[in-house]
């Protein structure tokens, strides 16, 4: 079933990239693959890209250092080195945020039949409960998805100077701009050690968040 899920997943993705989210989750239910478990995986693979993100990032300050830390040696490889890396970086945050998209879509479809279907209840009990359980999802969802923002939001303040460095050494393959640039490498190590904080945050929700369906 977890394989399945993961090409449902891949599928569903691409889906709900060209517009035709719908669509897809029509044609899952007809399969026996609900919203439910496509928001199950949705999250897991969120939760997946930003660990790689994280693992990224790091490999990217590492590269920054290796070259502001230069002692000789061809500085047009380093050069290629960092370009290589932040290119890796702007696609695996590019991937985070599709992901995120991905879970929040999928949410809303849920949460809109969920509320949908309370109106075809004929035993009030049973209604509540479902009403219950509703309002509780909802509220651990917008924690996760809260947390999984938060820590997308910090992507940027660390592309950004990486993105500059780059372009600056493109031009400036010389030990003097070297030098000018070590003051940036405090700044990018701690935007980096939110970032990692808060993927770790966002990947503890998401945890909690994946045992909390599966247990319902």
């Amino acid at each position: 079933m977890r394989t399945l899920l993961r090409v449902v997943s891949v599928v569903g993705l691409l889906v709900f990239l060209n517009g035709c989210g719908g669509v897809y989750y029509s044609a899952m239910e007809k399969i026996g693959v609900h919203k439910r478990d496509i928001l199950v995986d949705r999250v897991a693979e969120a939760r997946d890209s930003q660990q790689e993100t994280k693992e990224q990032f790091s490999s990217a300050l590492e590269h920054f250092s290796s070259v502001i830390n230069f002692k000789g040696g061809e500085l047009e490889d380093k050069y290629n080195e960092l370009k290589k890396e932040l290119q890796k970086s702007e696609d695996q945050a590019a991937d985070v945020r599709d992901r995120v998209a991905a879970v929040e879509d999928v949410a809303d479809a849920l949460f809109a039949e969920w509320e949908a279907e309370l109106d075809q209840y004929k035993n009030a009990s049973l209604r509540q409960t479902s009403e219950k359980q509703l309002k509780q999802t909802k509220a651990h969802y917008y924690k996760l998805i809260g947390a999984m923002k938060k820590a997308e939001a910090k992507i940027d303040p660390v592309l950004d100077p990486l993105r500059d460095q780059v372009l600056f050494l493109k031009h400036n393959l010389n030990a003097r701009a070297i030098a000018s640039l070590q003051g940036e490498l405090g700044r990018i190590e701690s935007d980096v050690s939110r970032l990692i904080r808060d993927m770790d945050a966002a990947m503890k929700e998401a945890d909690s968040f994946i045992r909390t369906l599966k247990a319902e």
